[in-house]
């Protein structure tokens, strides 16, 4: 009823261990940013790293070797589009998205926020999470590259030049909407 045999319980505390070991190596060797969450592509991966690893454990079928190079695959690929991304312009355009200004001077653009669907009320809770009590004291809020909600509040501002390649930023700073 708890369990078939002692014999699968022992496969996959030596599996568990195997293969977690080998996941932390591969990590280490790959630097930091394998497991960052900076983006969504980011995000991806961290997500499928962890399905493979349970996979590995609890599927029979897929030997510890096999794991093992679905986890550097994974990791590889990684490395090679991130090392990719920042040596060009297209590659990091095609996996990463831009962050996008959805409020400037206490007022929400309500364009930018449709188009990434950010409601009213997540802005107004992403604010208090900052401690500011008032719209009118944001200089701007940004939803980042990883989904998060920046909040700079107005005396923080300073030369605004942190909202360099925010887009939306420019045409708000001209005047624009």
């Amino acid at each position: 009823m708890f369990f078939d045999s002692a014999r699968d319980l022992l496969r996959v505390i030596a599996v568990g261990l195997l293969a977690y070991g080998g996941c932390v190596f591969l990590l280490r060797i790959s630097g930091n940013r394998t497991l960052s969450k900076m983006n969504s592509f980011d995000l991806i991966v961290t997500v499928a790293l962890g399905s493979t690893l349970s996979s590995i454990l609890l599927t029979r079928s897929i030997s510890l070797s096999e794991g093992w190079l679905a986890l550097a695959l994974l990791i590889g690929l990684q490395f090679a589009i991130t090392w990719l991304s920042v040596r060009s312009g297209s590659i990091s355009a095609l996996v990463k998205t831009q962050p996008t200004l959805l409020m400037r001077d206490g007022r929400m653009i309500e364009d930018a926020m449709r188009k990434v669907r950010v409601t009213q009320d997540e802005m107004r809770a992403a604010v208090r999470r900052q401690g500011i009590g008032g719209m009118e004291q944001v200089a701007a809020a940004i939803l980042e590259t990883d989904g998060s909600l920046s909040i700079v509040p107005r005396s923080g501002m300073g030369s605004g030049s942190a909202l360099e390649r925010v887009a939306g930023a420019t045409e708000q700073a001209d005047g624009g909407a």
